[in-house]
């Protein structure tokens, strides 16, 4: 029998990005090897999504599913979008991605290559408009890739672009954590599962590109970011003490070194402002949880 891919898509209130992702999944080649559907969870209790969905059932010939997961929580949508999923295979891909129309294929191909459980691929970035000097000479918005084949680190987990077998969560009862409800959770559970001794691969030919709009390199909002990715990043395992020390003498340094920064150009300056808003987000919680 062929495999069956449900294509997993959360998203929050952003339905024109939403219709040109189900647009691009609708061409993807399968070349006969696999059918797939698509599965729709809105995060957002006023369902901003259902029109366009309603929409995108008429025009396009893929099957597309959709529910409402109220309580707003990543990893909340994300088990949602896992139950009603009914492929042996899970692909998730974010709201504000358009894969290459190999993607599948391609995530497809690595898996039964390597034999492997999950397969992650890169995610290049587009911007909406063009953005300032500082932003591409930064990287800001440029994700690591690496070589195709096994990968070992749980820290480079990702679910912007995953494709994974759905026996993983059936059989270990292992699903997103709900604690981890503003991000981290695509970590947390690559963590978990390589605990159990699945093979993930990462597979650098499945692109997928990440819209860019020009809110997203506003300061305050790289800021606020940073500082919910350390909330969120204190919540891994390990001694909270050698955390929250680890944080406090890097933001005591970067603070430090900002003017002379400053100095060397505008990029770095930023690259750690936000490094510093980052560990004072994971010291901020540290403590908090101390207190309780």
């Amino acid at each position: 029998m062929k495999s069956h891919i449900s294509v997993c898509i959360c998203t929050y209130q952003r339905p024109h990005l939403l219709r040109e992702l189900i647009k691009s999944i609708d061409v993807q080649v399968t070349e006969d090897l696999f059918t797939f559907n698509i599965i729709v969870v809105d995060n957002d209790k006023s369902q901003t999504a259902k029109e366009i969905i309603r929409s995108c059932r008429k025009e396009y010939r893929t099957e597309i599913g959709y529910v409402v997961e109220e309580r707003q929580n990543i990893s909340l949508a994300r088990n949602k979008a896992i139950e009603l999923a009914r492929g042996d295979l899970i692909a998730f891909i974010d709201d504000d991605e358009i894969p290459d129309k190999l993607w599948l294929l391609t995530l497809y191909k690595a898996m039964e290559k390597y034999k492997a459980d999950a397969v992650m691929g890169p995610v290049f970035p587009i911007y909406q408009v063009r953005p300032p000097k500082w932003v591409i000479e930064g990287k800001f918005f440029e994700r690591p890739t690496y070589k195709t084949g096994p990968l070992k680190d749980w820290t480079k987990g990702r679910t912007g672009n995953l494709l994974i077998k759905k026996s993983l969560f059936d059989s270990t009862g292992i699903y997103f954590d709900s604690k981890f409800g503003k991000g981290g959770e695509d970590q947390d559970l690559t963590r978990r599962m390589m605990e159990r001794g699945f093979i993930f691969i990462w597979c650098n030919e499945a692109v997928a590109h990440e819209i860019i709009p020009l809110d997203r390199w506003r300061l305050r909002n790289m800021i606020r970011k940073a500082f919910i990715r350390g909330k969120m990043s204190a919540q891994y395992p390990g001694s909270k003490f050698i955390m929250a020390s680890k944080s406090i003498i890097a933001a005591s340094a970067y603070s430090l070194s900002l003017p002379f920064l400053l100095l060397l150009g505008y990029a770095l300056f930023i690259d750690y402002l936000v490094k510093i808003s980052d560990h004072s987000g994971r010291i901020m919680a540290i403590i908090l949880k101390s207190r309780i």
